[in-house]
């Protein structure tokens, strides 16, 4: 039996999660998401992992590997260190084991990859880093509209009369934004519109990795957000060789990477014990 802890850190949440692994059974005993807000990450990692192990009631020197993701190499107390990509991958198939293909969408930018049937990613592309597709973008204008963020997904989904935003640049496409406010546009269709903005470029990044019909399972911070999804569904279903694609979400898509993580943290102790190279973390 293994335990070990799986920790994600993002451009905007930090991410936790403790699991129990023995022989092919996998479980789930906690978990934990901090906003970063301007603190220090590396700060918030200590107390989401010190959370995780109080809900899942271990001590932390019962944790055989303390796995990190995402920007968490830094954490000082981390035994190992597993690519971001990978560790979603992983944490996706978890939460649908019906997976090939992920889209995570984060605060920064959004990332498509594919997998093999045991779930290895075998190619990938990522949107520009200034784009305006990405969460923090969304934020920023939801925030201009007096909307709080968990509100737009379901107004977006009532939007009747979208309209796109033009420009892959943040700043240009905040213009464009605050032009459809002064017009009178809105606020659902506004936020349709650049939801259709941003799946038309997922969309493309999907497409062009070989996704065909595949079951694609949405990551990270903007993984529950429904009317990035269900633009996502509109887009693909209007792209040639994509109609058959199946988008799907999890209640907990926030925590993939930190859930990839933390198994392959397990997998990566059983090789060590098998090698007689036992780690704890300290």
């Amino acid at each position: 039996m293994t335990l070990t802890a799986g920790i994600d850190v993002g451009t905007g949440v930090v991410k936790a999660a403790i699991f129990r692994v023995e022989g092919d059974r996998e479980e789930w005993l906690s978990k934990c998401n901090l906003r970063i807000r301007s603190r220090d990450p590396m700060q918030l990692a200590r107390e989401a992992f010190d959370q995780a192990l109080a809900d899942a009631v271990v001590k932390e020197e019962d944790i055989d590997y303390v796995a990190t993701t995402g920007e968490g190499e830094a954490i000082p107390f981390h035994t190992g260190h597993f690519y971001s990509m990978t560790s979603h991958a992983r944490g996706a198939r978890f939460l649908n084991p019906a997976t090939r293909a992920i889209l995570d969408s984060g605060a920064l930018h959004g990332r498509a990859m594919i997998t093999d049937d045991k779930g290895k990613v075998i190619n990938y592309k990522m949107t520009s880093q200034c784009a305006s597709g990405s969460g923090q973008f969304l934020e920023n204008i939801a925030r201009y509209l007096g909307i709080a963020q968990d509100e737009i997904g379901a107004l977006s989904v009532m939007g009747d009369d979208p309209e796109e935003v033009s420009s892959i640049c943040a700043v240009l496409a905040e213009t464009d934004v605050i032009n459809m406010v002064s017009r009178g546009i809105t606020a659902p269709n506004i936020l349709k519109g650049i939801h259709l903005s941003m799946a038309s470029r997922l969309a493309r990044l999907l497409k062009s990795i070989g996704v065909k019909g595949d079951v694609i399972m949405m990551t990270g911070g903007m993984g529950l957000d429904e009317g990035l999804c269900q633009a996502l569904r509109e887009s693909l279903a209007k792209m040639k060789g994509m109609e058959d694609s199946q988008v799907v979400n999890h209640v907990d898509s926030i925590y993939a990477g930190a859930i990839g993580a933390a198994l392959w943290g397990a997998f990566r102790h059983r090789k060590l014990a098998a090698s007689g190279q036992l780690l704890k973390a300290s």
